[in-house]
């Protein structure tokens, strides 16, 4: 394939943002959708980027977007949603009836390319609605062959400048004596912003990809416990990290539900039931997994002597 147009729905946001970037350098057009245009104002400067106010959910308005298109990168997911069985209205919303919305229309308008930004250890038996939502949401984009070439990648937790996971454990270490921690021997494999858009960018015309699903970690394996006490370090506040018992675990996460922005929820708790960790190498197309250490402090807090990092090496088995 010879990409050149590019739909880049969920494209404002913080991975959509990087992917912007990359495939900007490399001189693709891309389109992104907002429905407010202010919400992707620093994508504007980008040369071969233009930022439309649109709906993507109406059918309508998405065939009218794919038209002309090359390819489709789909990048739209929440991490809250009501409840409900197998999931809550909004995931659905969000993780499946828009994939399959997107399928309909490259059909519709004969764009012959998808690449789908989903989550690791999605499964239709997950424990968590958010990943069984994942999980449909990846069977709607399958079901797009063989007219539409599709791959899928799986990310663990995604870190960088603007995250919403490090920066969360920074906020409340600055703002509490204590962290009480749901689920603390929850296992990650971060993997950096950055990498996670030079995979897709890579995927776009790399036939190999066609029908494969990529799972996408970093270098490392820590614990929740491991990565709260390190960002305490970084952040120049670091706190006692209590560890809670899966009941208080749910418990917390209910209070916390009803605080402003939701910063935790008992699906969150849920989906923690999972080591999220990769299964094979971390990423594709040879590229190198970007460690967590060479990023985070450039963000996270002040600065801190490279002797400050033993503690988690040393957890990390490094």
């Amino acid at each position: 394939m010879n990409t050149r147009t590019v739909l880049l729905i969920g494209g404002s946001g913080f991975v959509g943002s990087r992917i912007a970037h990359h495939l900007s350098e490399r001189g693709l057009r891309v389109v992104v959708p907002t429905r407010r245009r202010e919400r992707a104002k620093h994508l504007i400067l980008l040369p071969t980027v233009e930022a439309v106010e649109a709906d993507v959910h109406d059918p309508a308005t998405l065939r009218r977007l794919c038209a002309g298109q090359d390819a489709v990168i789909s990048l739209v997911g929440i991490l809250q949603s009501r409840r409900g069985t197998p999931y809550g209205a909004d995931f659905a919303r969000a993780h499946v009836e828009l994939p399959t919305q997107i399928v309909a229309a490259c059909r519709r308008t004969g764009v012959p390319r998808i690449v789908h930004l989903s989550a690791l250890k999605s499964a239709a038996d997950a424990p968590s609605m958010y990943l069984r939502s994942k999980a449909d949401g990846e069977a709607a984009i399958r079901a797009g062959a063989p007219d539409i070439a599709t791959t899928i990648v799986q990310p663990s937790v995604i870190f960088g400048p603007g995250d919403s996971f490090l920066n969360l454990f920074a906020d409340l270490a600055r703002r509490l004596p204590m962290l009480p921690l749901a689920c603390p021997d929850a296992r990650f494999q971060p993997v950096y912003v950055d990498d996670v858009a030079r995979v897709v960018a890579e995927a776009l015309d790399n036939e190999g990809s066609f029908g494969k699903t990529y799972e996408l970690c970093g270098p490392t394996v820590y614990t929740l416990r491991q990565l709260a006490d390190y960002v305490g370090v970084l952040s120049g506040c670091r706190r006692p990290v209590i560890g809670l018992s899966p009941a208080l675990s749910h418990l917390q996460a209910r209070v916390m539900e009803w605080l402003p922005g939701a910063p935790m929820s008992r699906d969150n708790v849920d989906s923690m039931r999972v080591d999220n960790v990769c299964s094979g190498c971390a990423l594709p197309f040879g590229l190198a997994p970007t460690a967590l250490e060479a990023v985070a402090p450039s963000y996270i807090g002040r600065a801190v002597p490279r002797s400050a990092y033993n503690a988690l090496r040393g957890k990390a088995h490094r």
